[in-house]
């Protein structure tokens, strides 16, 4: 699991970092103000839960006997991997096209992210992490 989730964040740093860079160099003179708002808040959503897989590749490495919390910690990951995609890649694709057909996407994106927060808010509850 650690690998996979290494994987995901590698890529999801590189793309932050390449698409910060393009967005704020290219794109800032060609898109409105409400487009680049919208880059800035799927680029913010998605360094933080960028970081938040990696934790869960870190979480992966500890010594764990107990295999029900590793998979309920990496379905919080797989989560926020579904959210990155569907809320980011939906606000980037409507700040880049103007076309508002992937707009419907973005509250599900949203819901993931939560979604995968309140799994690690009651796998804690449930199975403490510390004992």
């Amino acid at each position: 699991m650690f690998k996979r989730f290494l994987i995901f964040t590698a890529l999801n740093g590189f793309f932050c970092v390449a698409f910060g860079a393009f967005s704020s160099h290219v794109l800032s003179e060609q898109l409105s103000e409400q487009a680049q708002h919208w880059l800035q808040t799927g680029w913010n959503y998605q360094v933080f839960h960028t970081l938040a897989l990696f934790c869960v590749a870190i979480f992966s490495l500890l010594p764990s006997n107990d295999k029900k919390l590793t998979k309920k910690i990496a379905f919080s990951g797989y989560c926020w991997l579904c959210g990155i995609v569907l809320f980011c890649f939906s606000l980037y694709c409507l700040a880049i096209t103007g076309n508002k057909s992937l707009a419907h996407l973005t509250p599900f994106g949203g819901l993931c992210f939560l979604l995968g927060w309140g799994n690690l808010i009651y796998t804690e509850i449930r199975y403490p992490f510390s004992k």
